[in-house]
């Protein structure tokens, strides 16, 4: 079937491809609900709110049971056939690294900072025991380990407990602000820490242990410092690793299609390395970095010290809320990458639950830890399955199989942890991307990285998230904002900026304000306003005061004066006696007697009096607010003005497409008390129907009122009459020869 208009093989054309009409009244709002009866929303009180919340069903109590357990959701689903196998081997290689890698630098450093401010070593200072040097003292370093664990499970404990308090308070909706690419920043800042961090490692150089602002920094330049003392058995195992690794993943990526598998290279290269590490005995010949001593065995659950909650709870709110954020952030880098959701309030509860229990039994603050995560995801594990076989690795390990990998060179641990920090480091490609479809997320992206680097990963995701919510500030408070016009005989209106063939009906002006209008955007909408009409309806009315002034004073000298129906005339005479146009301040102060004699100025027409007085050549102002999503007191305050201010003018102003909640502002806000509600319309065309109908009945009657003005004017009214039949006649003549002549 073809299109009409269209020949065979050509593309019909779009502006044919449909039609519509529509007929129906014109639309106010207090029309429309008057007539589609709007319903009343019914406001429960608190009492039934909370008797809704606490209400009991199956459903609700599965709900809550999967909040809690997410494996009861997940695990039934569970594809055994096809995630077992890469979840088996997946969780053996992320339990060899996790074996024998410590916990996450940012958790670490902000843990000690707490253990060493509550255990110092001057608090176990004890004589020496030589008769010679009675006065010589030793730091007692077995009690001062025991007090330092007592501290950190203690602050494990009471982070545990803030998390949970804030997952069950729904305090995760906080994910939200955490955008993607201030995400992409803060991951690729924390791969570099983790580089950085394992570098020294790789080539067995020590530094100091920084922290604070630039401590990134300071280690990579001590790092490069102490260069010289690179151990060459060391250095040549990581980069050997790290070439066997990065190949081996990119063979398993190009061909992950034909491989049902994942080759395990992380697992391979650990136990290559730790055979030939303990055959040639790298330690004693060459000098190199080995594991050396894993502990065995678990620590018996003990009490943490309570009293300790008010020296730490500062402290550990941060400590809470940054291990929260880490893990999240981690986490949402995977969530986007493999298309699925994080609940924020889950996380949080899984956090606190984790932190609660292992304060007991001596552990440490448990966050994300980006190099495992890594190894995890690029090794193949697909679910928590993948986890829960690392923990068992690493349970094995500390139990019983810890003292098969003391030979590993910690090089090895740390080239394995470098490569699988590839796809972090490729993030990086994201930022022409970012910049092409939005330079405000490319400037997030990269100045949460640079911030991350520069202060640390949590004050530089505390900047990034600043950042983002102060862009997201500035665009509410400059936004973007059109003049509209029509397309001719459609109820469509777009940008007179953006189209050409667009409209502006006849003595409007149409103004499209894309967003909420609150304190901190008002003077940027009175100027949107002022530069659509193209005048200030101030400065305008302050003219049109200072014109009245003069009028007044010219009718009580006779130099002018005024008909029945306020129409001024000019008596002939001149007005140069009169002080040069100045603007006047406070147009309050005038005493302009309008009681006396009732005046209506024709205001676009040439004024009697010397002063100059800007033209209005609009009656109407519409303002499309579909895109205000809501108002603040200042802002309905700021309205109420805007209207008076052009009424004052005598330019109408109406407001089309508001949401019904803002309009529930308004007439809560008083707006309704000085102002019609037949000025607000369901759609910008209705308002323009509407001010255009009004427009013509307004002409009809000013032409009755002129007639009958001019007729009592005039001497004889008889003679006028006849006249304006001979110049009827003549009209008509005239048209009939222009006819002919055609």
């Amino acid at each position: 079937m073809e299109v009409p208009g269209s020949r065979s093989g050509e593309a019909p054309n779009p502006r044919y491809s449909g039609s519509y009409v529509v007929s129906r009244p014109v639309y106010s709002e207090l029309a429309f609900q008057q007539q589609c009866e709007r319903r009343l929303q019914e406001r429960k009180t608190l009492r039934e709110r909370l008797a809704e919340s606490c209400s009991c069903s199956r459903k609700r109590v599965l709900g809550v049971l999967k909040t809690f357990l997410p494996i009861l959701d997940w695990l039934p689903k569970y594809r055994v056939k096809e995630w077992l196998l890469s979840d088996i081997i997946s969780g053996v290689s992320t339990g060899l690294v996790g074996t024998l890698q410590g916990p996450f630098p940012v958790v670490s450093l902000m843990v000690g900072s707490v253990v060493l401010s509550l255990a110092p070593d001057e608090n176990f200072l004890i004589p020496s025991g030589n008769g010679t040097a009675s006065n010589v003292t030793i730091v007692d370093t077995v009690a001062r380990d025991a007090a330092r664990v007592l501290v950190a499970s203690t602050l494990t404990l009471l982070v545990g407990i803030i998390q949970l308090v804030f997952g069950c308070l729904q305090i995760g909706f906080i994910v939200r602000y955490l955008a993607d690419p201030l995400i992409g920043g803060f991951t690729t800042a924390a791969a570099f820490q983790v580089l950085v961090s394992q570098l020294k490692i790789i080539l067995n150089v020590s530094t100091k242990n920084y922290d604070g602002i630039l401590s990134i920094i300071y280690t990579l330049v001590e790092t490069f410092q102490n260069i010289g003392h690179t151990n060459l058995a060391d250095f040549v195992a990581g980069l050997l690793t790290i070439i066997i690794c990065m190949a081996v993943k990119e063979l398993n990526d190009r061909f992950k299609h034909k491989i049902p598998v994942p080759i395990p290279i992380e697992v391979i290269v650990t136990v290559i390395a730790t055979a030939i590490s303990y055959g040639a005995n790298l330690e004693k010949n060459y000098n190199a970095g080995i594991v050396k001593s894993i502990p065995r065995g678990f620590l018996p659950p003990a009490l943490p010290s309570v009293n300790l909650f008010s020296k730490m709870l500062a402290a550990s709110f941060s400590i809470a809320v940054v291990a929260y954020a880490i893990g999240v952030s981690v986490g949402k880098v995977y969530a986007v990458k493999y298309d699925y959701a994080i609940d924020g309030n889950q996380e949080f509860i899984a956090f606190g639950i984790s932190n609660i229990f292992s304060g007991f039994f001596s552990c440490f603050v448990a966050t994300t830890a980006l190099s495992r995560t890594a190894v995890q995801e690029s090794t193949g594990g697909k679910t928590q399955v993948a986890s829960i076989v690392s923990a068992g690795v690493v349970m094995i390990a500390i139990v019983a199989l810890g003292k098969l990998l003391e030979p590993l060179q910690k090089s090895v641990l740390a080239a394995v942890v470098i490569a699988n920090l590839k796809g972090m480091f490729m993030q990086v490609c994201d930022i022409p991307r970012l910049w092409r479809q939005n330079k405000v997320d490319a400037v997030i992206w990269v100045f949460t990285c640079i911030m991350s680097i520069i202060l640390g990963l949590d004050l530089g995701l505390l900047s990034g998230l600043v950042f983002g919510l102060l862009t997201v500030v500035l665009r509410v408070q400059f936004p973007s904002w059109n003049g509209l016009g029509s397309i001719l005989s459609t109820d469509i209106y777009k940008s007179t900026k953006n189209y050409k063939n667009i409209e502006e009906p006849e003595g409007m002006k149409i103004l499209r304000f894309s967003s909420p209008i609150f304190y901190g955007n008002v003077d940027v909408f009175k100027k949107c306003i002022k530069s659509t009409v193209g005048f200030d309806a101030i400065r305008v009315y302050n003219k049109r005061l200072k014109a009245l002034r003069k009028i007044q004073k010219l009718i009580k000298k006779g130099q002018l004066r005024a008909r029945k129906n306020g129409i001024i005339s000019d008596a002939g005479s001149s007005n140069n006696a009169f002080e040069p146009d100045e603007d006047i301040e406070d147009p309050e102060e005038l005493d302009i007697p309008t009681k006396e004699v009732e005046i209506q100025v024709d205001w676009n027409s040439e004024i009697p009096v010397k002063v100059n007085v800007p033209k209005v050549p609009i009656h109407s102002l519409v303002l499309d607010c579909a895109a205000v999503s809501f108002l603040d007191v200042v802002g309905v305050r700021s309205l109420r003005v805007i209207v008076k201010e052009f009424q004052r003018i005598d330019v109408n102003v109406y407001f089309a497409s508001f949401q019904d909640h803002v309009i529930e502002k308004l007439e809560k806000c008083g707006f309704f008390n000085d102002n019609r509600k037949d000025i607000f319309f369901l759609t910008v065309h209705d308002a323009v129907l509407h001010v255009q109908h009004q427009v013509k009945s307004r002409e009809i009657q000013d032409s009755i009122l002129e007639t009958i003005s001019l007729i009592q004017d005039h001497k004889d009214p008889l003679e006028l009459m006849e006249a304006e039949r001979i110049e009827e006649e003549l009209n008509a003549e005239d048209e009939a020869m222009r006819r002919l002549a055609t």
